[in-house]
């Protein structure tokens, strides 16, 4: 069994793959190495083989996530690193590894799949996006505070702003003007969101006319879709990229 992680700002993101097989088996998401060890112990018959990692994390907490596998599953571990140029793509940062990795697998992933050009929009705790020429040139990208951020910075920043998970999901239930706090919050965030994305369409039309790829991808790609019909919704977009950037055959 290969164990893939994606470890974000706030969650690990997991799935188990069956070796010689490429859908998962079982898959999660974690708030702390010791969730994520757990619910693989819980896994029935789980017997671990080989693990690939990818981190936006400190390299500091990365090696205490590395350790603790090996200690409690005796696996080997490969980490995905920063590169110029792989799969076809061409790291467009002037340094090249200040790219976040999530967004460079993530790039990876997208033009494998396109096989042209893209434009890959990721909603995690950060909103991402990053367009890759037919040719693989990656021409930059833009980053902007998720929902999460918004709604914490918000929350943090103004007193009297106080709700919680269930009221901000039924507040998006519609996106008219908000008549308490919560509606105005979270329907406001959300228009952001999707004018962050509309703006990236425009832009991506300017290069490519329509002849192009959208993707989306990452914990909150669902808020955005129904604003991008014509996107492909891939939420493990990121393990395309780091199966090759970390193969493991």
């Amino acid at each position: 069994m290969i164990l893939e992680l994606d470890c974000g700002n706030s969650f690990i993101k997991w799935r188990v793959l069956d070796s010689g097989k490429l859908k998962a088996g079982a898959e999660g998401v974690a708030g702390s190495n010791e969730a994520l060890i757990d619910s693989l112990l819980a896994l029935p018959g789980v017997l671990l083989t080989r693990c690939r990692l990818v981190s936006v994390r400190a390299q500091e907490e990365t090696n205490k996530l590395v350790e603790a596998l090996v200690e409690v599953f005796g696996v080997a571990v490969s980490c995905a690193t920063s590169s110029r140029e792989m799969g076809g793509v061409r790291n467009g940062y002037e340094e090249f590894d200040r790219l976040g990795l999530d967004r460079w697998l993530a790039m990876l992933g997208g033009f494998k799949l396109a096989s042209g050009a893209c434009l890959v929009l990721d909603f995690g705790t950060a909103a991402t996006a990053d367009f890759i020429a037919v040719d693989g040139e990656h021409l930059g990208g833009f980053i902007c505070p998720g929902m999460p951020l918004m709604r914490s910075q918000l929350r943090t920043h103004t007193r009297r702003i106080r709700y919680g998970d269930a009221a901000a999901e039924r507040a998006l239930e519609l996106l008219s003007p908000g008549r308490t706090t919560v509606e105005a919050v979270e329907r406001g965030c959300m228009l952001m969101l999707r004018g962050f994305v509309l703006t990236q369409l425009d832009l991506a039309r300017s290069y490519w006319g329509d002849d192009f790829t959208v993707f989306l991808t990452g914990g909150d790609a669902d808020l955005v879709s129904d604003a991008v019909p014509q996107a492909q919704l891939v939420p493990d977009l990121v393990f395309v990229g780091l199966a090759m950037a970390c193969p493991l055959s």
